[in-house]
């Protein structure tokens, strides 16, 4: 017998929900539309909402009188939208990309930091003349024949460290 008596307040819950939407959905629509600032999908999506809370209202009150109806419907589909809005401000503002291939990233240069790093740790493991020798022609960009002059060394000493000394750098850096 209960179950029965449920089926019936299900049934004239439905029946009841039925009429309020062929009485009030496209005024509520409308409506909505306007304080959703012409969303219309957002609008529906409350208006769905708003009849859902109707019909679980319908359901607890069996007694409810669906000719005063409207200004109820009016009233939680007024509050769903304010909750919304309170929702969005405390939410930080979502950016979508359409298309993620068109967004610039920067260069990513973690290549260059490390392989400056296992360059420099290479030179320190080399003697004095070699790492001088490399930094001042290749670093510094000074002629074999400007260094021989700043070191004090023949042109030829200098173009044989050279050549030892990327020998000895290479070596290094195949470790």
């Amino acid at each position: 017998m209960i179950a029965t008596a449920g089926c019936v307040a299900s049934e004239s819950a439905e029946v009841k929900l039925h009429t309020l939407h062929k009485l009030h959905s496209v005024a509520l629509l409308n409506y909505l539309v306007k304080l959703t600032l012409g969303d219309r999908l957002l609008a529906e999506d409350i208006l769905q909402e708003t009849y859902l809370r109707a019909w679980r209202h319908l359901l607890r009150n069996e007694a409810a009188d669906i000719a005063i109806f409207r200004p109820w419907l009016f009233t939680v589909a007024r509050r769903l939208v304010v909750d919304m809005l309170r929702a969005r401000r405390a939410r930080p503002t979502e950016v979508m990309a359409e298309d993620l291939t068109r967004i610039c990233a920067g260069e990513d240069r973690i290549d260059e930091v490390v392989g400056a790093h296992v360059v420099r740790d290479a030179l320190r493991q080399l003697s004095v003349e070699h790492r001088v020798v490399l930094l001042e022609l290749y670093f510094y960009g000074r002629s074999p024949t400007e260094l021989a002059t700043l070191l004090g060394i023949p042109l030829g000493t200098v173009k044989s460290r050279a050549y030892y000394a990327k020998q000895a750098l290479r070596a290094q850096l195949d470790r």
